[in-house]
């Protein structure tokens, strides 16, 4: 019987949220980052559980559960126990929930899977720890969600996720009106994998922009602009809030890993990967202190 480890959330004081995962199931572990004391943080039959987030804090922790009654938000301790549950709609797909900077917030993401079952877009989401306070950020399903871009022989993607800057902001990729991407998912076929799709690049159009949101009011700031359009979108800025990267893919192109300043201005490619063959998921390190 085959079994494979997938390492989900480090946790404070040496341990790891592990996801174990067997034929037909998967199941959450926290254990020690040796392996040793795993306990289980989630049941063997209740679904997927994946997309966590510690609060800032360290005592709550905040996923999506991918499970028979739909995607739902939920927090519980690190201990996988006093769960609270967010959020649950079966016509909604829950996903991705992140802690604001003064883990007062969750913001997540809500995509309308039964009339995009491709997900490729979605509303962002703010709710209260526990479930209580729920706004909508956008509407019209804004944000751009299922990634895909490449050519055949080099297709690539991932779920996009919004991300909270330092000063409690929000970055996002915006699609600009009526944008299609070039890779179409095929609800024609039997199959409800939203990974199985064609590419159409002369059905594309539009693209997408990075935007800082500012959840008090709702305004909107756009920071990239392109003409022709193109694909932004991963956007994270570093930690000491001098920088944010993204990727950026033309039409049916790899994305390349670019920075700009946090008002938008300075935009400059760093790669485009191995062989220009695409740079995705880019990832701030923390700063090493300095030997006394």
């Amino acid at each position: 019987m085959a079994v494979f480890y997938a390492p989900q959330l480090l946790l404070r004081e040496g341990r790891v949220l592990m996801q174990v995962c067997r034929p037909g199931y998967s199941q959450i572990f926290n254990m020690r980052l040796d392996g040793s004391d795993a306990c289980p943080f989630t049941g063997a039959a209740e679904g997927v559980a994946y997309g966590f987030s510690q609060s800032p804090d360290g005592t709550r922790i905040a996923f999506h559960l991918a499970s028979p009654r739909g995607y739902q938000i939920w927090t519980c301790d690190t201990e996988g126990n006093d769960r609270v549950l967010v959020a649950q709609n079966p016509d909604h797909l829950y996903f991705g929930p992140t802690w604001s900077p003064d883990g007062q917030w969750l913001l997540y993401q809500d995509c309308h899977h039964r009339t995009d079952p491709g997900h490729d877009w979605s509303d962002l989401r703010l709710s209260r720890a526990d479930g209580s306070a729920h706004r909508m950020l956008t509407t019209g399903q804004a944000m751009w969600f299922a990634a895909s871009y490449g050519y055949p022989g080099n297709r690539g993607g991932g779920s996009n996720g919004p991300g909270w800057t330092q000063d409690g902001q929000i970055l996002f990729p915006r699609r600009l009106p009526d944008a299609r991407v070039p890779w179409q998912y095929q609800d024609q076929r039997p199959d409800t994998d939203h990974f199985n799709r064609e590419f159409t690049p002369e059905q594309a159009q539009g693209g997408t922009e990075i935007c800082r949101l500012e959840p008090a009011t709702g305004a909107v700031t756009v920071l990239t602009s392109s003409n022709p359009p193109v694909w932004d979108f991963r956007a994270c800025e570093s930690p000491d809030g001098r920088l944010i990267a993204f990727c950026r893919a033309e039409t049916g192109g790899v994305p390349g890993l670019w920075v700009m300043r946090p008002d938008g201005s300075d935009q400059r490619l760093l790669t485009r990967g191995l062989d220009d063959t695409g740079a995705d998921h880019p990832r701030w390190l923390p700063r090493r202190n300095a030997s006394p």
